[in-house]
């Protein structure tokens, strides 16, 4: 699994989950619930990973729907 982005903001993580999901492209987010126990502090961000076999395309993807600013920086 490789880190594809990696943020505090919530309706953020909520867009590309969902445009995973619609894509049929596996990922699992992280943190979510230390964000939650941290508050409102913004401390902690929200990490989503992807299988190594769809990174690719996850960021395809998200470069696509305008969201290329956001993704972590490719590493192999």
């Amino acid at each position: 699994m490789k880190e594809i982005l990696r943020t505090n903001d919530a309706v953020l993580v909520s867009a590309v989950t969902a445009l995973l999901d619609g894509a049929g492209i596996g990922h699992m987010l992280l943190d979510q619930n230390m964000s939650v126990l941290e508050g409102s502090l913004g401390v902690l961000p929200r990490r989503v990973l992807v299988a190594d076999d769809e990174l690719d395309d996850a960021r395809r993807l998200l470069m696509d729907a305008g969201l290329g600013h956001e993704l972590r920086p490719h590493t192999s």
